[in-house]
């Protein structure tokens, strides 16, 4: 299934090279009861044709409307839902909920066009962005984003967004841990990927919306799986399957790299991918192990929280001494 957000951007694109306005809108802020995250994006053109989500329907109906009657004819606006803060709108979120939204009015020119192009590459994966749009005239300014962090910040002067490819979460072997971490990255929004060449493990196995394929998990990664969105994770206690995964992850950019394993079990691991994988200090260090944060997890569910957890931890940028 193609990335939501990849969609709007192509969209908005095309659009734009046939010679249309397109006001690009941008989730900010939810608060209380919202479907759609922050970062978010939904395109509407000069015809009010739309693609994307803000909110799962009355919002845009609003907005559309708003558009439809010139009311967004400057560079850049922030609007305010669900608190009766603005006049202009009746809407009120469920269960009280609140959302704050960047509106882009973008003219059909080649550095508009220049730009979707730069945030369709991010959004395929090829590299990701910070972009930052100025909420006094609109200007976009675009760099390379070298870290983990909130997907939006804003203040006053501006809004910085983080652009990069779906997340995804690539199972490195299935176990009844992987299976409840292939549940739960499903429902984080995560795009999961289950690696697992033993077709008898397989025998049985359902699980719905989530990629199975039937190869070692460091073949699928030297063939290019991992991008700097992706959260490895091996969970099978098999070293023919978790070590040669570890192997192949520290090759890449992937921003989480961890397995299962107890302190003894992490120590002796560590020393075989010195020895047998040339492993540096650096490469070893990027490994978490033990995996998860410590949550006193017993049962495979338990320790898949505790995985995942640890996961949207490090891509919120958050230290573990932090929390």
């Amino acid at each position: 299934m193609q990335h939501l957000d990849l969609q709007v951007v192509r969209q908005a694109l095309q659009w734009s090279c046939q010679g249309q306005r397109v006001w690009l809108c941008t989730v900010l802020f939810t608060y209380g009861s919202a479907p759609r995250a922050p970062g978010s994006l939904l395109a509407v053109n000069e015809r009010g044709q739309w693609v994307g989500s803000l909110s799962g329907g009355c919002v845009e109906e609003d907005f559309l409307a708003r558009v439809g009657e010139g009311e967004f004819a400057g560079p850049v606006a922030v609007v305010r839902y669900g608190d009766g803060s603005d006049s202009r709108s009746n809407i009120r979120l469920p269960c009280g909920g609140v959302l704050d939204v960047l509106v882009e009015n973008l003219p059909a020119d080649c550095d508009v066009q220049a730009h979707l192009r730069e945030l369709e590459s991010a959004l395929l994966g090829q590299r990701r962005l910070l972009r930052q749009v100025s909420l006094h005239d609109g200007q976009r300014r675009l760099s390379d984003d070298i870290e983990q962090g909130p997907r939006v910040a804003y203040d006053e002067a501006a809004v910085h967004l983080r652009v990069g490819a779906a997340q995804r979460l690539l199972l490195a072997g299935y176990s009844s841990v992987a299976h409840f971490c292939a549940e739960f990255g499903k429902g984080l929004g995560f795009e999961v990927i289950l690696c697992e060449p033993r077709e008898e493990v397989l025998d049985g196995v359902e699980l719905d919306g989530i990629e199975i394929r039937r190869e070692l998990p460091s073949v699928f990664i030297a063939n290019g799986g991992c991008h700097r969105d992706t959260a490895v994770v091996a969970l099978t206690h098999d070293p023919k399957i978790d070590d040669l995964a570890m192997l192949e992850a520290v090759r890449t950019e992937a921003f989480y790299i961890g397995v299962m394993g107890s302190r003894t079990t992490s120590e002796k691991r560590r020393e075989r991918l010195q020895r047998i994988g040339k492993l540096d200090e650096q490469a070893l260090g990027r490994i978490h192990a033990p995996i998860g944060l410590n949550l006193g997890s017993k049962t495979p569910a338990e320790i898949a929280l505790a995985v995942l957890a640890d996961v949207l931890r490090t891509r919120s940028g958050i230290a573990r001494e932090a929390l």
